[in-house]
């Protein structure tokens, strides 16, 4: 029997059934493919993803998570390799943060100007102020679309939360663009200050 919208009153519960074929956009679930993970210890300056990033995929999700830097109060950075050796792709971003004081209270939100980057080449923080305290750490994603085009921008946005020094709660959001022709095909992260003392990135090609 084909349907195309399975109603409750037509599914007998006590019957076993076979399905064939794909199921796809089900709700906000998306087909991730893992593809690479890099983890960090006391000594990674870096966290460079350089290879697997192509037109395979028509965008890639980088998932964060316990990261932690060695230097307290560091924020976790980002930028991009088009093509060269280097990993500073000319971009322009936007940063919107908001925060909340455990202890006293304290809140605000809004948007960050000094925290964005306009037609810089610089690493994008994405992640600020994180804590190196034992229990201290941030998690969240970046999505960076369409890296292989060479007709359009290549847009990335990332949302972030980090349990930061002086126990502050930061939720942080930054979207923006690498403003170049030839393709993306690195990304890389690092500390803003000392290594990334511990960590894991996932790289998922989105299906």
């Amino acid at each position: 029997m084909a349907l195309s919208k399975v109603q409750a009153e037509s599914i007998d519960l006590t019957a076993t059934y076979a399905f064939s074929g794909t199921v796809s956009e089900v709700g906000a679930v998306r087909n991730l493919v893992l593809l690479q993970t890099l983890t960090a210890d006391n000594s990674a300056t870096t966290l460079t993803f350089d290879s697997g990033i192509d037109n395979t995929y028509q965008s890639y999700l980088f998932k964060f998570i316990n990261m932690q830097p060695a230097t307290d109060t560091a924020d976790l950075q980002v930028n991009f390799r088009d093509g060269s050796t280097a990993y500073d792709a000319t971009k322009t971003t936007t940063y919107f943060e908001t925060y909340h004081n455990e202890a006293d209270g304290t809140t605000g939100l809004g948007y960050v100007a000094g925290l964005d980057i306009a037609q810089g080449t610089g690493f994008q923080t994405i992640h600020r102020y994180v804590g190196n305290g034992a229990d201290e750490c941030s998690v969240g994603e970046l999505e960076l679309f369409d890296p292989s085009s060479t007709t359009f921008v290549k847009h990335f946005v990332s949302v972030g939360h980090d349990y930061a020094a002086n126990d502050y709660t930061n939720s942080i959001r930054v979207a923006g663009y690498c403003n170049v022709t030839a393709a993306i095909d690195g990304v890389q992260f690092k500390s803003s200050s000392g290594n990334i003392k511990a960590g894991t990135i996932k790289m998922y090609g989105v299906l």
